[in-house]
């Protein structure tokens, strides 16, 4: 929004320059609001990539996590170990918002790591439930606020999240969602 209004306000210079005959100074302006014009429209593409990927609403949810689990162990070095297919039982918008969950996982992992190795694991439990296990072995982290993104996301669909320091010093994520986020 700032960047958009930044743009009017450079545009509204450019017509004032224009009435009072400064076309060189117009020239310059416009040029300058339509590279940030271009600049916005790329962050605003990132940031729609980022709440939604377009291969996730494309080719579904495991492909989705599976690339990017890819980019983010080719950018890292790290192992990621990708078991999702129970997640296709999930209603599209739990699937963005279990993809969100996932994705904040991850990069929390890097971010305290990085570690060498990362488990993402979507299994059904028997009452029909979807429990995602993200297991690293990063240094753990203190902060529970770390975790309070993906807690709301696990709230939004009435689910909850446990977080566990592992054996190995990394850290458990548990997302527990509730059988009627399936699709079924």
């Amino acid at each position: 929004m700032q960047s958009l209004s930044g743009i009017a306000l450079m545009l509204d210079a450019a017509v004032q320059s224009l009435e009072s005959g400064d076309a060189e100074q117009a020239a310059a302006v416009i040029r300058s609001a339509l590279e940030r014009h271009r600049e916005t429209i790329r962050q605003l593409r990132d940031l729609s990539f980022a709440l939604e990927p377009v291969v996730l609403r494309d080719q579904g949810f495991v492909p989705a996590v599976r690339a990017l689990a890819d980019q983010i162990g080719l950018d890292h070095e790290i192992q990621v170990e990708v078991d999702v297919d129970a997640a296709e039982a999930l209603a599209e918008k739990a699937q963005a918002a279990l993809y969100q969950i996932l994705r904040d996982a991850l990069h929390s992992a890097v971010r305290r790591g990085p570690p060498k190795r990362i488990a993402v694991n979507v299994r059904r439990e028997g009452d029909g439930a979807i429990e995602t296990v993200i297991v690293d072995d990063a240094p753990g982290e203190r902060r529970r606020a770390t975790f309070d993104p993906i807690a709301e996301r696990a709230r939004s669909l009435n689910g909850r999240l446990d977080v566990e320091h592992g054996a190995d010093g990394g850290t458990i994520v548990r997302v527990h969602l509730p059988s009627y986020v399936s699709g079924d």
